[in-house]
Formats: structure tokens, C-alpha cells, sequence
């Protein structure tokens, strides 16, 4: 490992399931000597990228939650983004999840969430939880607006019997300007999605409601979908003022 890789892989051995590692356990999943190590934790603690958990055990640092509060302030589709999210569910009037969500490598990442009262389920996209970006309305309209050689890409990995269907869905996403899907990400419940379009390099983005399957009823949904792709030009103009302001 050299340069930025070296202090990456460390930092992405910690996960929910193991939030603490000695020196020696990173190198043995890592491959490397425990010196080369040692010296990417020093340098990580030195910056309070991590800490000391107990002796001679590490754990993720403060620094992230400065970044995070960081990005809270000045995240363009955030600033944008946040009382809208706010509003579209308030205007639902029924119990659902909104969610704001972006592009994250091959990954849909969500940033924000508004939950409405009475609302009695969690969606699976919880802020800062990687999601898949081929299953769900939330990802999907994500996707079905990627750039062609990405989109490729990424649609192609899918077995060829299904990657005929899956384009056409997708492309119909595109057309429509709205994803319904139903159970793919949590059972029982039906997400509409719709794109956050932006000129800004790198921001792909989407607004979705969740909603219980039991009252996803086709003139709901309809409702649901003119909501959310209000909501959603109403951040990118947001997000382009912002930009260019």
C-alpha cells in the first residue's frame, strides 16, 4: 500500500459489526507488515482520523463528526434539499419516509430522512448506509439518469436474461420522470422516486417517499409521484442557486 490507499484501507476495516482493531488484526486482513501499520494508524490518530478504544485498540475518530456537521452546512443538495424533504412529506398527509439520497460510487447513498407522524415502519436507507443502486425506486432513479458508459457498465453486470427487462424499466424511468417499485429494498412497502438533475460535476441525486403497500392504491401513487417530482425540481433550482450564487 502507498500514498491515500494506505490510510483508506484502514479506515475502511471499521463497520458496525467490528468498530474496534488492534494493530495486529489490520494487519493481518490487510496483508501488509504490522509496521507498515502501525505507522498509518499513528498518522490516523495524530490527525484524529482514530482513536484509542482500550489498550492497544482503535476505533474511528472525532474528526468525522466535525466533516459531518461540516457537510450538514455547506453540502449544496443538503442546503437545498432539507426543507423541501420537510415540506413533500408534511404534504403527503399520509404516514410515510421521505428520503434524499445521491449517487456514492456504485452505491445510492441517503443524506437526509423526514419521517411522517404515524408512520410505523424505517426504511432500509438510513443516512450514510450504502444502498444498492439497481434495486428500489430510490436507486433506480438514480440510475436510469447515469451517463451511458456508466450506466453500461453497471446495467451489464445484470445476467443477460434479465438485463433486456431490467433497460426498458429503466428507460421508462427516464421518460416518466418517476420510479414506483414495490418490496425490492423493504417488504410491504412501495417507494416513489423521482431524479434530482443538476449541472453541478458529480451530483446525481433523488427524492422519494416510502409508503406502507397498504394504501399505495393507484391514484395514491399517482398523487405521491406529482409530489415528489415537484419537490424534486424545486431542489434542483435550489441547488443551481446555490451553485451559481
Amino acid at each position: 500500500m502507498a500514498g491515500l490507499a494506505r490510510y483508506t484501507a484502514v479506515l475502511r476495516l471499521f463497520s458496525q459489526s467490528q468498530s474496534e482493531w488492534t494493530v495486529s488484526d489490520m494487519a493481518e486482513r490487510l496483508g501488509v507488515p504490522q509496521s507498515t501499520v502501525y505507522r498509518t494508524v499513528r498518522d490516523l490518530v495524530g490527525e484524529n482520523f482514530l482513536e484509542m478504544a482500550s489498550e492497544a485498540r482503535y476505533r474511528l475518530g472525532s474528526v468525522f463528526i466535525e466533516f459531518d456537521r461540516l457537510l450538514r452546512l455547506t453540502d449544496p443538495l443538503l442546503t437545498a434539499g432539507s426543507q423541501v424533504l420537510q415540506e413533500v412529506v408534511a404534504e403527503a398527509g399520509i404516514p410515510c419516509v421521505g428520503l434524499l439520497c445521491r449517487l456514492y460510487n456504485d452505491t445510492v447513498m441517503c443524506i437526509a430522512d423526514a419521517t411522517a407522524p404515524g408512520a410505523t415502519f424505517r426504511s432500509s436507507y438510513e443516512r450514510g448506509r450504502p444502498m444498492p443502486l439497481t434495486l428500489g425506486a430510490t436507486s433506480k432513479a438514480i440510475l436510469a439518469h447515469l451517463p451511458t458508459r456508466r450506466f453500461n457498465r453497471i446495467v451489464n453486470q445484470w445476467p443477460e436474461a434479465r438485463s433486456g427487462v431490467f433497460r426498458a424499466e429503466l428507460l421508462a424511468v427516464r421518460r416518466s420522470g418517476v420510479c414506483v417499485s414495490s418490496g425490492e429494498i423493504d417488504a410491504d412497502v412501495v417507494g416513489v422516486a423521482a431524479p434530482i438533475l443538476s449541472k453541478a460535476p458529480g451530483l446525481l441525486a433523488s427524492l422519494s417517499l416510502a409508503l406502507p403497500k397498504g394504501l399505495a392504491d393507484k391514484a395514491m401513487v399517482q398523487r405521491i409521484a406529482a409530489a415528489t417530482m415537484a419537490g424534486a425540481k424545486r431542489i434542483e433550482a435550489g441547488v443551481e442557486a446555490g451553485v451559481t450564487g
